[in-house]
């Protein structure tokens, strides 16, 4: 029995994963590093909070500074650099042409191999920025404090009018290009947007896809709610060249880049804004109920976006920096947009799949530009890793730093990602934040931390976690015992609230461990609803949603562990487990696995699966069934669907599948699950 079986009454995860080696930062990567000297972190300990963020802040030109840091009178509706005043396009664009105007902003890379990579320059960004934003407020009367909605794919449109926005202290709302008509109308209703700004067609897995469509399904279902949307610019992808089957509204509907002429080279003077103005709306993606919408501040915001691209990415002037993330979700925000152009990084901008025409054309992008930082997730991790080892090692790139973001890594594939794409070569921070968040909060400095394998690393600095059992009780480090993973404090990054709901933000963020005692920031602990586990020098190993538990008779096991130990099955590409009804225990795991290339399916490897999953965890975690399948349901973005497989794992309707990147699988294992 482990330690968590017996704490009485306490609904803790079992934790079952071993503690991983630890690997140090090549000393070529050290030697460069912005932060190296481990008394940073002292400078920034819970003795020096607030003020220790005054160094990001300082990272920024601004127009008045601040006379307060953090107003915390008004818990938790805390307030960062009260005073202070500043424009976010102006710390991302005009503070850069003095010096590097001719400087490489971004690399716009086309899916289309054949087509060319467009190298845009601060200058050139200055110029389109300015002209967008005069078209946005003479043509569109938009003007500081409207909310528009943007349904902008990977085109260099997107960040140009996140910028033109921006200038005007317009707030705005992208919506992740993927998401469909009904998704978007959602989102135009809750921030209650009377302009849209979308795009005929954008590539994308081969093949150019009409995006114009899902403007008008927007439209009409947002009318039906009452939400009149007076008009909709839409960007073509090839200029001049309409990419849609849907006609264009009369009245409704116009051309940016026809309506753009009439705007050439007009000037914009960037809006004064206050610290605590809000700067976008970035909405959570859930499938149930009226979505989230995390409401991020200006000041404090792009303080901590711009401290953390410097010190945790490490983004030096003469780096080319990739970050893989769609600029639709929180990380193309910050680590796309605002915190690279605020230090005025040269980025790439990749449109479409990463796979296409084949899966070593990220090496080819990373070897023709240059790239030394390189920023993506697990789940595309673990793609790359499907499609094999060889791709990297043919390619002449060299990363100094590499990101993972958005889920937990597991193990296996994080050494992967070090050996084969890294080349043994780079540095790698394992990072954990949310979209409320605004930037990382579990990560390694790579400058001094050594990195873990599957373990996210300490808080940031000026971040400090704290794990809770369900009574309030803090865990202590080293115990093995998984619980509640909170931020005891606020910090300039976390989002002002949730867009016109006050009452829910604190009820979701808040009101599980309050202590309604307290004065000022202390007694507010942020809930993340992730569980996690901290080892006993500090670091913490992230084992995803709460709600991503099963609870096989009274044991309640994290699946992301069940499937780290799918993962050291050398023939386990992905692996996927979800919770079935069973009649004696209450709930058992079942387990889906996809191989690599070439291997074919048998039991034998079955087997392997389940006696990893019994010598890793024990036999409590046996599956009912392991299912090995041609390919996981995906989403665009490359996650994993499981809601789907645990809907065919239950004999149940999985629900509308016409959004999956591939649709069609979800019939290929049905067949094999239940016929």
């Amino acid at each position: 029995m482990t330690q968590a079986d017996n704490m009485k009454g306490s609904k803790t995860i079992a934790v079952h994963w071993r503690e991983e080696e630890k690997l140090y930062p090549p000393t070529r990567f050290i030697g460069q590093a912005y932060m190296t000297d481990p008394a940073v972190l002292e400078r920034f300990s819970e003795k020096h909070f607030p003020e220790c963020y005054n160094d990001y802040a300082e990272l920024l030109d601004w127009f008045q500074y601040w006379h307060t840091t953090l107003d915390d009178s008004n818990p938790p509706f805390f307030k960062w650099f009260v005073g202070g005043k500043l424009n976010a396009c102006y710390n991302c664009v005009d503070r850069h042409l003095e010096k590097q105007r001719n400087k490489t902003a971004f690399y716009f890379v086309p899916e289309p191999e054949g087509e060319p990579i467009e190298a845009w320059t601060y200058q050139m960004l200055y110029r389109r920025v300015n002209e967008v934003a005069a078209m946005l407020r003479d043509f569109c009367g938009l003007k500081r404090g409207d909310c528009v909605t943007l349904h902008l794919p990977m085109t260099m449109e997107l960040p140009i009018t996140m910028l033109a926005c921006a200038r005007l202290g317009v707030i705005h709302s992208e919506v992740f290009g993927g998401f469909s008509g009904k998704a978007c109308a959602d989102r135009i209703v809750d921030s209650a947007s009377r302009v849209l700004i979308t795009m005929d067609a954008y590539n994308r897995g081969g093949k150019l896809n009409d995006h114009k469509q899902k403007a008008d399904i927007a439209i009409k279902a947002a009318a039906e709610r009452g939400a009149k949307v007076d008009k909709v610019l839409v960007w073509r992808r090839y200029p001049g060249k309409y990419g849609s089957a849907t006609p264009m509204v009369e009245g409704r509907d116009f051309f940016a880049d026809e309506v753009l002429k009439d705007y050439r080279r007009q000037q914009v003077e960037p809006e004064v804004m206050d610290a605590n103005d809000t700067l976008f709306i970035m909405y959570s993606s859930g499938t149930t109920g009226k979505p989230k919408g995390a409401q991020h501040c200006t000041g404090g915001y792009m303080a901590y976006v711009a401290g953390t691209s410097k010190y945790i990415q490490d983004i030096h002037p003469e780096d080319v920096y990739w970050c893989m993330a769609d600029i639709g979700w929180i990380t193309g925000h910050s680590y796309i947009v605002y915190g690279p152009l605020a230090l005025g990084a040269s980025s790439v901008l990749y449109e479409g799949a990463p796979n296409v025409p084949d899966a070593e054309r990220p090496w080819r992008i990373a070897e023709a530009l240059g790239v030394n930082i390189f920023h993506t997730s697990p789940t595309a991790i673990r793609g790359l890793r499907r499609a094999g080892s060889e791709g990297p090692a043919k390619y002449d790139y060299h990363f100094k730093h590499m990101t993972t973001v958005g889920e937990p890594i597991e193990p296996e594939v994080w050494r992967w990602y070090w050996e084969v794409v890294g080349k043994r070569e780079a540095v790698i921070v394992d990072t954990w934040w949310q979209t409320e968040n605004g930037g990382f909060l579990c990560t390694t400095v790579p400058g001094i931390h050594p990195m873990k394998p599957g373990s996210a690393g300490p808080g940031a600095p000026g971040i400090y976690p704290v794990i809770y059992d369900e009574s309030g009780k803090e865990i202590p480090p080293g115990s093995g015992i998984a619980g509640n993973i909170c931020i005891r404090n606020p910090w300039p990054g976390r989002m002002l609230t949730i867009w016109g709901d006050d009452e829910r933000f604190v009820n979701v963020y808040y009101s599980r461990y309050i202590d309604p005692k307290s004065k000022g920031w202390r007694g507010w602990p942020y809930f993340a609803a992730d569980g996690a586990v901290q080892a006993a020098d500090g670091y913490y190993r992230i084992l995803g949603r709460l709600d991503d538990v099963i609870n096989v008779a009274g044991h309640r096991l994290g699946t992301k562990e069940l499937e780290s130990a799918c993962l050291t099955v050398a023939e386990v590409a992905e692996a996927a487990v979800v919770p079935v009804p069973d009649e004696v225990k209450g709930v058992l795991p079942e387990v889906y696995v996809a191989l690599h290339p070439g291997i074919e399916a048998d039991e034998r490897i079955a087997q392997k699966v389940e006696a990893a999953i019994i010598q890793d965890i024990g036999p409590i975690a046996r599956p009912r069934r392991i299912w090995i399948v041609p390919d996981m349901p995906k989403t665009r973005s490359g996650k994993i669907m499981r809601r789907v497989l645990s809907a065919l794992s239950a004999s149940k309707d999985p629900g509308d599948v016409a959004t999956l990147a591939n649709p069609e699988i979800v019939e290929t294992i049905r067949s094999l699950v239940q016929d």
